[in-house]
C-alpha cells in the first residue's frame, strides 16, 4: 500500500513537472515569436535606409548635386562613355583592343 502511495505520489509530481515545462516552452515559443517579429521590422527598416543611401549616392544624383552647386571638380582619369548612366538599360558595347 506504501508503494502504491509512493508511485502516485511520483506520479502526481511529474506531471505537475511537466505541466511546469510544458508553460515554460509555451512562454518560450512565444518569446521568440516576438523577438522574430522586432528582427522582421528592424531589418525593414534597415533595407529601407539601404535604398534611401543608394539612392542619394548613385552617380548619377551625384553628379546632379555637384551640377547644382557648382562645384568645380573634375575627374582624375576619363571614364569611358556612359560610364556614370547606371539607369539606362541600352546595352553598351565592349571594344576589346
Amino acid at each position: 500500500m506504501i508503494k502504491l502511495l509512493i508511485c502516485l505520489a511520483c506520479g502526481m509530481v511529474m506531471a505537475v513537472v511537466m505541466l511546469q515545462l510544458r508553460q515554460q516552452e509555451l512562454e518560450l515559443r512565444h518569446q521568440a515569436a516576438d523577438l522574430q517579429i522586432k528582427i522582421q521590422s528592424h531589418q525593414a527598416k534597415l533595407w529601407q535606409q539601404q535604398l534611401e543611401i543608394a539612392i542619394y549616392t548613385a552617380p548619377n544624383a551625384v553628379t546632379k548635386i555637384v551640377q547644382d552647386q557648382n562645384l568645380k571638380l573634375v575627374p582624375e582619369a576619363a571614364l569611358p562613355l556612359g560610364a556614370g548612366d547606371w539607369v539606362t538599360t541600352q546595352p553598351q558595347t565592349v571594344v576589346r583592343r
